[in-house]
């Protein structure tokens, strides 16, 4: 069994453990502790907004949310004898539950803050609750579902070097002087309130605090991915960018479906997670890894293998227009048919939403060369209705 090298106590917020964790990405945010390659270790993780939601019915935690605070991570681990150019590869050993804080949440978040994919559709804010039993969950929030999780990582990364730091804060600066009145935000730029830094003090936490990226996106490091079937079983290389690599892991989902699409997000919960690091030298070079983590999922997954799949285009919903091979559009209508669909089941467009956004719904991009229709789809599993939900 993995030693626990990362220890958190859920009463007390990040700031006030042992040793604090961090929600900024920068590359001098000191190490929690280290170990050599070839090491497996076990550390806890805060759900990724350090305890805001609370599991009852008002979902004016989700509206009020202070995501300033998000996301939450554990660590950084400094392994030793790495350095920028090499790989980090990382096994995901294991993840599960704490046994006394088995449930996990879900919501829309309203589009004053932070806002979600169908934020047009869905202004407004909503929180379902989910119960673990094993590795079923349900919710009393969404009825009449019952579905195995898929336990992964919202969120591992290394650090950035300070030159790619500052590379992220230009483009994203750039990005959001385009439209800075946009409500939601095109992107977070550095922001100093709520920041958590590890143990950096003063000076040193006022400099990083200013810099630091904030974790909401997947970058060059890995970072914000969500990427469902990322669970136990997974490899993962990373690009280092930093002596020592400094990885850093949070933001646990029981759940998810492709895309994460209500923003918060899965199933959010807190946990463990077992790892085992190793370093391939040189290896960004060799093996042109340089830009973005490479992943090789794990081989457990839910035995779902029948579903109902809705089909999306890439044309507006609002106005008939037609786009050129536009998978966000085309996704986006994918999902407003899928939700439609629910609705005559007897779901809430809130409800239905949740659902695509908690449950293991598979979606692609099937056509992105048919002009002008890109053509994409979200696949629900059926079996995890209690009724058949088939047309007839």
């Amino acid at each position: 069994m993995a030693k626990t090298l990362y220890k958190l106590d859920l009463s007390k917020s990040m700031e006030e453990q042992a040793h604090p964790g961090h929600n900024r990405w920068h590359p001098d945010i000191p190490a929690a502790f280290s170990v050599d390659p070839g090491t497996s270790f076990r550390m806890e993780c805060k759900d990724w907004t350090d305890g805001q939601i609370k599991n009852d019915d008002n979902p004016n935690d989700i509206r009020d949310v202070n995501l300033a605070r998000v996301h939450v991570l554990s660590g950084p681990v400094y392994v030793n004898g790495v350095e920028p150019g090499d790989l980090l590869v990382v096994d995901i050993l294991d993840i599960g539950t704490f046994q006394d804080s088995e449930w996990g949440f879900n919501g829309i978040f309203a589009k004053e803050n932070g806002g979600s994919f169908l934020v047009d559709e869905f202004p407004e804010a909503a929180k379902s609750i989910w119960d673990f039993e094993g590795i079923y969950t349900t919710s009393r929030h969404v009825p009449g579902v019952k579905f195995a999780g898929i336990i992964h990582p919202g969120l591992i990364g290394v650090a950035p070097s300070m030159e790619l730091l500052q590379k992220w804060n230009e483009r994203e600066k750039e990005l959001i002087m385009t439209n800075p009145d946009r409500v939601p935000t095109l992107a977070n730029a550095p922001n100093p309130e709520r920041a958590v830094l590890g143990t950096l003090k003063g000076a040193e936490f006022d400099r990083v605090a200013n810099e630091g990226a904030r974790t909401v996106p997947p970058r060059e490091n890995g970072g914000n991915c969500d990427i469902k079937n990322l669970s136990k079983g997974s490899k993962i290389f990373f690009p280092v960018f930093v002596k020592g690599a400094k990885l850093s892991v949070g933001d646990l989902h029981f759940s998810q479906g492709d895309g994460e699409i209500t923003f918060c997000g899965g199933i959010e919960m807190a946990g463990w997670i077992d790892l085992k690091v190793d370093v391939i030298k040189g290896g960004m070079e060799t093996y042109k890894i340089q830009e973005n983590p490479v992943f090789q999922p794990g081989p457990v997954d839910p035995n779902y293998n029948d579903f109902l799949v809705f089909q999306g285009i890439s044309v507006d919903d609002k106005n008939g227009k037609q786009h050129y091979l536009d998978a966000n559009l085309a996704f986006r209508r994918a999902c407003l048919n899928a939700i439609e669909y629910l609705k005559t089941l007897g779901y809430t467009g809130e409800q239905a939403y949740m659902l695509l956004s908690t449950a293991p719904v598979e979606s692609r991009i099937n056509g992105i060369v048919d002009v002008p229709n890109a053509c994409c789809t979200i696949a629900i599993p059926t079996k995890i209705f209690d009724k058949d939900i088939m047309p007839k």
